[in-house]
């Protein structure tokens, strides 16, 4: 009888271990994709050519002013430049990122990103294309919700970025229709900004909600500013040649520290927006920055200041 159990007990142990192999097999199978996953990339048509990118970026470090942006879009951020450190804006999700810069190479070594996104006149770009694959753009070479749907493609969530795109468009055209039926169709308004000792007027695409005013809800900038700020995007004057300059209403975005002195005198007092309590001060710092995090603040600001809602 033991003779007989033996070979069937033999039997039976390498039935259960080639079970086992199999199951062993399948499992492995199952998880070989969650690892390929992560190592998957996608061809993204920058604006220097194709580039092979991280299909799910995971230590995303940024070296120009799309912060904002990325934030939007719920993807990690490990290293950011100064000014979007510094932006008020951004403080609680930037708390625990590291600052670095274009020249801070060892640093963003260390931080071990898999994508960076840089600006087109950024340094050390090809320097930074050996540590991870590095985009660059071009500042104001598309408009605002193009940017956004841009940033969406090369991280792969272009639906998200093009559905916020759509939505905050038809907010704005909105709310340009209420305050043009409040002011007026040919009411002009000129943006304004006080930095350091300078003073400068923007065109329409040079953030400080000028995308917002002029190309979304369509309002009119005075003749003297398409003249001398459209083309260039900005343009420096002095104080006394501010009210050749001034429209119906200024937006005044305003720095905490900058020399405003100007306002004290009988020239700035005696512009009409200025006697008629049409100048609207908002925060400047961040207030350069044209991302879906600023662009929703600064529509809320403007919808409050003209509409008083």
């Amino acid at each position: 009888m033991k003779k007989l159990l033996l070979p069937f007990m033999l039997l039976l142990v390498l039935l259960i271990s080639a079970c086992s192999s199999q199951s062993a097999g399948k499992e492995e199978e199952k998880e070989a994709p969650k690892n390929e996953k992560k190592s998957e990339t996608i061809t993204y048509q920058s604006e220097t050519g194709p580039i092979e990118v991280p299909a799910e970026p995971q230590r995303v470090i940024l070296l120009s002013g799309y912060t904002g942006n990325v934030i939007s879009l719920g993807v990690n951020i490990v290293g950011v430049d100064t000014w979007s450190k510094n932006n008020p804006m951004f403080a609680e999700e930037l708390k625990d990122v590291e600052e670095v810069s274009d020249e801070s190479l060892e640093k963003i070594i260390e931080l071990e990103p898999d994508l960076i996104i840089a600006g087109s006149t950024s340094k050390n770009i090809d320097k930074l294309s050996e540590i991870a694959p590095t985009v660059t753009y071009t500042w104001g070479k598309v408009d605002y919700l193009t940017q956004h749907i841009e940033l969406g493609k090369l991280l792969n969530k272009e639906n998200e970025a093009k559905k916020w795109a759509d939505d905050f468009k038809a907010q704005a055209e909105a709310a340009g229709e209420e305050i043009r039926a409040k002011i007026g169709e040919d009411a002009t308004v000129t943006v304004i900004e006080g930095y350091d000792k300078q003073l400068y007027v923007f065109g329409d695409n040079w953030a400080r909600g000028t995308e917002i005013l002029y190309q979304s809800m369509k309002l009119k900038m005075p003749e003297k500013v398409k003249e001398m700020a459209l083309k260039e995007g900005y343009y420096t004057l002095s104080a006394e040649v501010l009210p050749e300059f001034a429209g119906d209403y200024i937006v005044f975005s305003k720095y905490a520290d900058a020399d405003t002195s100007f306002q004290d005198t009988e020239t700035y007092k005696n512009i009409p927006a200025v006697k008629n309590n049409r100048v609207f001060e908002m925060e400047g710092n961040g207030a350069s920055f044209t991302d879906p995090v600023t662009l929703e603040k600064q529509l809320a600001f403007f919808k409050k200041s003209f509409l008083g809602n």
